[in-house]
């Protein structure tokens, strides 16, 4: 069987490439290396010791697509390629739905043409809005409070269209909480390029003196220390629900939604003292302005994966801020 990985070389992505090929799987990457470089891809080789066949593609260059499945016969896609800030979104909102939203058309358009119809889409627990907590998959989407959520929000309206239109379509929209963490190796983990926009790179970048300090987007939100509250899970957590999403897609036609998330909620200030125990540093930090689109807490009513995929959240926050912290130290300077 050959997996399509849109976004393979990115964080998620490469990850879940780790456990496909491990898993006997023949892995196809599409990367335009926007936030990633072609490195990850080769030290995902290194980890696996097979081969991943790889093509320098955007998501809306509609002729390099359709080369790929030219050359390829693609079984299922798992669509993680797409900007993922959410600050940046607001800012940016046009760019974001041009390459979220456009993209994902551009590629649903190739995999119809190819009569490619299996897939697995890298959602976000964002389209959930303000809703109570824990988020469960019954709940109302769509009232999201950033851009970038309204992409995800889109994308799976778009993706549940066009299995009413063709009921052949077999389509799991994968609600991601927050990953982080790194794989156990410490040669892959999350390197974004630039100045990151998420917490655990930031934390591990101050920790081992590559940024001076790290800046708490609001504290005095009605959590139980005043800082954002989310659902933090292991990324080879998250990558190990793509390996049971890709399974049941194979075998079945229809649509659902599934949230990927420990079921626990943790503040920021919670993380950056997870991290300093693991790293045995001391982080230096501030508490500054609330954040424009964040949401006080949220976190994952994970039922349903757990009953009808079979999967389950197996790492904590102290083994999450371990490879982290292994990674970084291995990698100082990123993956070059």
């Amino acid at each position: 069987m050959t997996i399509l990985v849109t976004g393979g070389a990115g964080y998620i992505g490469s990850h879940t490439c780790v456990e496909l090929l491990n898993d006997g799987y023949d892995v196809v990457v599409v990367d335009n290396y926007y936030n990633s470089v072609p490195e990850v891809l080769n030290r995902v080789e290194k980890i696996t010791g097979k081969t991943v066949k790889r093509y320098e593609c955007d998501i809306r260059d509609r002729e390099g697509l359709e080369k790929v499945f030219e050359e390829n016969t693609i079984d299922a896609v798992i669509h993680f390629a797409g900007l993922k800030a959410v600050g940046e979104s607001t800012k940016l909102p046009l760019l974001y739905y041009q390459n979220n939203v456009y993209g994902s058309v551009v590629l649903f358009e190739v995999m119809s043409k190819f009569d490619c119809k299996k897939i697995v889409f890298s959602s976000s627990a964002t389209v959930y809005g303000n809703n109570p907590i824990p988020y469960k998959e019954t709940m109302p989407t769509g009232d999201v409070s950033n851009p970038y959520g309204r992409t995800k929000h889109f994308i799976e309206q778009i993706l549940g269209d066009l299995y009413r239109s063709d009921d052949q379509w077999s389509i799991s929209l994968l609600r991601y909480f927050n990953p982080i963490g790194a794989h156990e190796s410490g040669l892959i983990g999350e390197d974004p390029n630039g100045i990151p926009n998420n917490l655990m790179p930031y934390i591990s970048r101050v920790a081992i003196g590559k940024l001076p300090q790290l800046t708490v987007f609001g504290g005095d939100y009605d959590t139980k220390d005043g800082t954002c509250i989310r659902d933090y899970i292991h990324v080879v957590d998250l990558a190990k629900a793509h390996l049971c999403a890709v399974a049941k897609i194979l075998e079945t036609t229809g649509i659902e939604a599934y949230n990927i998330g420990n079921g626990k909620g943790y503040s920021v200030l919670d993380i950056i003292h997870a991290f300093e125990k693991a790293s045995g540093k001391k982080l230096n930090y501030v508490i500054g302005d609330r954040r424009e689109g964040d949401l006080p807490a949220y976190y994952a009513d994970a039922e349903k994966a757990n009953t009808e995929l079979n999967w389950h959240a197996e790492y904590d926050i102290d083994k999450i801020c371990e490879d982290t912290w292994n990674f970084q130290t291995k990698n100082p300077d990123g993956i070059k």
